[in-house]
């Protein structure tokens, strides 16, 4: 008998070695303070001696951390070769001149972030040039409902999509899970004008405006957002009012270095 064994066989190779660390990194994803070793083992439902080298070898190799309470969590190595990865890396390629522009015209920072995995992610951020400003690190996971920017993302994908989005969120620390019917008239408001104005639900003083960027099917795969910081003192600074059409710009620009007519 003649024919692609392989195919009529999809279990005939096995890597048990990589399917463990495959579903340690998975189970360490959606946990928001980490796991010890014993709370792993239960997730897994697989002993501690059977996830024991494989936990040392991930952490050996830098994908995982221990803290002082030998509870692990991921690092952020798998975040940066995400951001190698082609699609990221022409996104941020794109981006990032334009978002220098952005914070030089705005004098304020500025960040692009994606949603990915389960959270939302800044994969390029710009200083402003201002002495004062607001910036977040690269790979600063971000909540998704209560943030300008997971509005803006949560606001432009289809129903099917947010729904997903939404299911498979893992909440950052602090994060302020909105009511279900305030979060939809929110992102009815943000489908309407185009883009999020809203006051920062993490830090007082901060106006956050973001807005959509797409790619060449017309698909918003990220927002740009402006933590706008108002300058009280004699020095003449743009408005959050001002900044706002800059923005808009500067996300349409980005969408059409993505190919988006």
């Amino acid at each position: 008998m003649t024919g692609n064994t392989s195919a009529a066989n999809p279990s005939r190779y096995s890597a048990p070695a990589l399917e463990k660390g495959m579903a340690i990194l998975e189970v360490l994803s959606e946990s928001t303070h980490g796991c010890t070793m014993n709370e792993l083992s239960a997730r897994l439902a697989r002993s501690v001696s059977e996830i024991f080298r494989m936990v040392i070898v991930l952490e050996k190799l830098g994908y995982i951390a221990a803290d002082a309470s030998d509870r692990y969590t991921l690092t952020l190595r798998l975040f940066h070769l995400a951001h190698r990865h082609y699609p990221v890396r022409q996104l941020t390629e794109c981006a990032v001149p334009l978002l220098q522009e952005l914070a030089v015209h705005s004098q304020q920072s500025c960040h692009l972030s994606i949603y990915r995995q389960g959270r939302l992610v800044i994969i390029a951020q710009v200083d402003s040039p201002a002495r004062w400003s607001l910036s977040l690190k690269l790979g600063t996971e971000m909540g998704l409902g209560d943030t300008s920017s997971g509005q803006v993302l949560l606001a432009f994908c289809d129903d099917e999509e947010r729904a997903r989005m939404l299911q498979t969120h893992v909440p950052t620390d602090g994060e302020l899970i909105l009511p279900e019917e305030q979060l939809r008239r929110q992102l009815a408001k943000v489908r309407k004008a185009g883009y999020s104005v809203m006051k920062s639900r993490q830090i007082q003083g901060v106006t956050n405006i973001a807005a959509p960027v797409r790619n060449e099917h017309g698909q918003v795969i990220a927002a740009i957002n402006v933590p706008h910081i108002a300058r009280i003192d004699a020095l003449q600074a743009p408005s959050a009012e001002a900044i706002r059409p800059m923005l808009l710009d500067t996300a349409e620009r980005i969408s059409r270095r993505l190919g988006h007519e």
